[in-house]
């Protein structure tokens, strides 16, 4: 499958700590989209299924789960089914993230789209829409988006406990990346500023 990033730790992509893989490649192109560099499909690198599982093997028992995120998991819906059955093998839980909505994700992508909904413990639906930006809510961008809980792994009380936050790394080559969720004019002005509040900048 085609793989924009994939990060082994974090804890600012939902509960607990978890393995993160953004895809690559999304042709909704929202407007105000904080990953706008994930929408070319000819993007990123190709991972096997096998790869990736690996990686998740690997750390499974420092993780607590899996987040799914892009780019758009469902245009690569059958690849990332076999991932995160994979996952819940090894005893995580998923959250797989969508711009479609629940009710049409089957229609618009055929059979891929239930098998990866089956090994999915939360989906959360929704093209971010600028015009409704909200950032009140824990992981999500504006007031559409919704949680669906598919299974009783992770509930309400887990989400709404979370608080957003962001996670800035720098590699020995300098290179800056940032990944979470908040208001990102504020957190380039912390970084302009050299600010470092460790309740929303992390390391």
């Amino acid at each position: 499958m085609r793989v924009h990033r994939l990060l082994e730790h974090t804890r600012a992509e939902g509960p607990g700590v978890r393995l993160c893989i953004w895809v690559q490649g999304c042709r909704r192109h929202c407007e105000g989209c904080f990953a706008a560099d994930t929408w070319d499909p000819d993007g990123g690198c190709e991972m096997t299924v096998g790869e990736i599982t690996q990686r998740i093997r690997k750390v499974r028992d420092s993780i607590d789960g899996i987040t799914f995120l892009g780019g758009e998991p469902f245009e690569q819906a059958g690849e990332a089914a076999e991932v995160c059955a994979a996952a819940r093998g090894y005893g995580l839980s998923v959250i797989v993230f969508t711009g479609g909505t629940y009710e049409s994700l089957e229609q618009e992508y055929g059979s891929g789209a239930r098998a990866l909904l089956d090994n999915t413990d939360l989906l959360i639906d929704g093209q971010f829409a600028v015009e409704k930006r909200d950032l009140s809510r824990p992981l999500v961008g504006s007031l559409n988006q919704r949680f669906i809980f598919l299974t009783d792994r992770i509930g309400m009380e887990k989400i709404e406990s979370y608080k957003n936050r962001f996670e800035v790394r720098i590699s020995p080559e300098g290179t800056v990346t940032v990944n979470g969720m908040g208001d990102l004019e504020e957190l380039k002005r912390r970084l302009i500023a050299g600010g470092n509040d460790e309740n929303d900048i992390r390391y």
